[in-house]
């Protein structure tokens, strides 16, 4: 399909919304039932208003809004295509539909839809920028030279990096303060095995990140829960438990928000935290996983941003979460002697990170297309999360309640009085969606929240909808 072809299509138009989104949504179906696929050209937009007796602004805009979203990409003096690194929807669905004529079952595999614990969508990444900065990484000094390199990652990354979080987080560490790591799974590691030694305990939010725990645990340490109310970490809790365990060296939170639950800690709690991590000289591990995504406010700056010698932080990120979750890069900020420490245990196992991927996510960052992508990101992700929440509200709220996060990839679902987030979650398998309950997320099933965490990042507006429908039908007793 060339500039000047056409295009036959259908669009729906809801009363309420805009031509230019329903054209938006009319080319999503396409892609998606496999009509137009990966990399095939769209019509030019003089050539498609005219075929839809549309004005040419509502075509324009329409491409931008679904080029912002990664459906399609602009090439220069060629014109719009749908995007190569879309999975091909058509051989998908041949793949998962009967193929007999008598109407036998003969599906290769069953289609799954997950719903993520919260999850980036790789299908709008800066695919193009990152593979011009891949190319221009080959041939840099750094990646040719024969000697291997620092084991707290490339000093280009480092300092692109250390500079942007002061720009957008407000701290003021440096490189030298920083590790890179192959994932902030390994930062958590790195981080327990620096500070805790065999028998030692940290404590830990729970509902909370079990990966988090499984890092600890490697490293030698106990994990010690500490329960998490509507304000984020309970202190009263914590304070008990400091009291109680001589050997407790270090606190596990996610204050910026809250894993699984998305609450925001409060200024109050956080002076409080940083006050209790002195008394009993705790250090803080700071996992800010997803820093970026704040809808609603300003961001809060992090504990490590206030933090001095006397109450150490350790703060943890990645790029995996303004990305794609196949871009294994991490990061964490420490003072010097536990950053030391955490180096010594890295060169051991893993002599060096991986310059080439380093040299590259470092040219994004300097030219700007990081900053870029998480404006992007944040637009549509917003859209997604009141796109999740609509659906909930309308479909259940006879049998659920949420609280709107105002930031984070994914939405805290409560489930009613006398419903089991664990049997709703295998009937939802047997129609082909997966769901994370509230087991997944606790220490000990007794303290278990009956409750989903919803992922909305990396599904788009249609698998929403599909994924709630899923969820309404699979409700335990229906």
């Amino acid at each position: 399909m060339g500039k000047g072809a056409t295009l036959a299509i259908e669009i729906k138009q809801d009363a309420r919304e805009p031509v230019f989104l329903a054209l938006s949504r009319a080319i999503i179906a396409e892609i998606e039932r496999g009509r137009l696929k990966p990399g095939d050209p769209l019509p030019g937009t003089r050539a498609l208003s005219k075929n839809l007796t549309l004005n040419r602004n509502t075509v324009d805009a329409a491409y931008h809004e679904l080029t912002m979203q990664g459906w399609l990409v602009a090439e220069p003096s060629r014109g719009t295509f749908v995007a190569g690194d879309l999975p091909d929807f058509g051989r998908e669905s041949a793949l998962t539909e009967p193929a007999d004529a008598d109407g036998q079952n003969v599906r290769t595999h069953r289609q799954k839809l997950n719903i993520s614990d919260g999850l980036p969508d790789a299908r709008i990444a800066p695919t193009v920028p990152l593979g011009r900065a891949f190319r221009k990484a080959l041939t840099s000094p750094p990646f040719l030279k024969s000697a291997y390199g620092d084991p707290r990652g490339c000093l280009i990354l480092r300092k692109a990096l250390s500079q942007y979080l002061k720009d957008e987080r407000g701290l003021t560490l440096g490189a030298d303060d920083m590790l890179i790591a192959r994932g902030s799974q390994m930062a958590l590691y790195l981080a327990a095995s620096a500070i805790a030694e065999p028998g030692s305990a940290i404590a830990v939010e729970t509902p909370g990140y079990p990966l988090a725990w499984a890092a600890f645990r490697a490293a030698g340490a106990r994990v010690v829960g500490v329960p998490v109310d509507g304000g984020g970490i309970s202190l009263k809790s914590l304070e008990r438990i400091a009291e109680r365990e001589d050997r407790l060296r270090a606190v596990y939170v996610t204050p910026h928000h809250q894993y699984p639950t998305a609450v925001t800690l409060g200024a109050g709690r956080r002076l409080r935290l940083l006050d209790l991590a002195r008394r009993h000289r705790l250090t803080i591990i700071e996992d800010d996983y997803d820093h970026e995504y704040r809808f609603a406010g300003h961001p809060v700056l992090p504990l490590a941003a206030r933090a001095d010698r006397s109450a150490p932080v350790i703060y943890v990120g990645s790029l995996s979460k303004i990305l794609a979750p196949g871009i294994r890069v991490g990061y964490a900020m420490a003072p010097p002697e536990v950053l030391r420490r955490m180096s010594d245990r890295r060169e051991a196992v893993d002599r060096q990170g991986d310059v080439f991927l380093e040299l590259a996510l470092s040219e994004l960052i300097a030219d700007g297309t990081l900053r870029r992508h998480v404006r992007k990101a944040r637009r549509v992700y917003l859209a997604r999360r009141n796109h999740l929440a609509a659906l909930l509200a309308k479909h259940l709220s006879h049998v659920s309640e949420f609280v709107l996060p105002a930031g984070g990839l994914a939405i805290w679902l409560r489930l009613n009085p006398g419903l089991s987030a664990e049997a709703w979650a295998v009937n939802a398998a047997d129609l082909g969606l997966s769901l994370l309950p509230g087991v997944h997320f606790s220490l000990g099933p007794a303290r278990a929240p009956e409750a989903f965490r919803l992922g909305f990042a990396s599904l788009d507006e249609s698998e929403l909808a599909k994924a709630v429908r899923l969820i309404a039908k699979s409700v335990p007793g229906a």
